[in-house]
């Protein structure tokens, strides 16, 4: 059993992969709910007006656009920038560019190189023994 010290209330509890407790973590939710209701009814309120008026910081709402709960309007004027090439996204960690890039060169990791290929099929490339 791991215990572990709450990040917001300093409040021992068993961990179970996060940093913060059952009772932070619901008040935290109750908080996303707030927002999210917020941005449903002002879909074109900037990112200030959210945090003013729910009472929740902009880090954290900053951290919920990055991790994709939240997504502001086209209209709002609320953007953040691509990790990769700093391009003006909605929501998420990366642009849809930047995305498919990296797709890309993972796909490019899994398959095998030419090189290797023509190796194998090389007849001296096979084991040998000493006698």
């Amino acid at each position: 059993m791991d215990v572990r010290n709450c990040k917001i209330c300093k409040n021992l509890f068993n961990y179970q992969g996060s940093p913060i407790c059952p009772a932070c973590n619901k008040k935290m939710e109750d908080k996303f709910a707030k927002v999210r209701e917020y941005i449903r009814d002002n879909p074109n309120v900037p990112m200030s007006k959210v945090s003013e008026d729910t009472e929740v910081p902009i880090q954290q709402l900053k951290k919920w656009v990055r991790q994709e709960r939240l997504q502001f309007s086209k209209d709002s004027g609320v953007k953040i920038d691509c990790e990769s090439c700093g391009k003006p996204i909605l929501t998420g960690r990366y642009c849809n560019e930047c995305k498919s890039r990296m797709t890309n060169s993972f796909t490019g990791l899994y398959s095998e190189p030419a090189a290797q290929k023509a190796k194998k099929k090389d007849a001296s490339a096979k084991m040998r023994f000493l006698e």
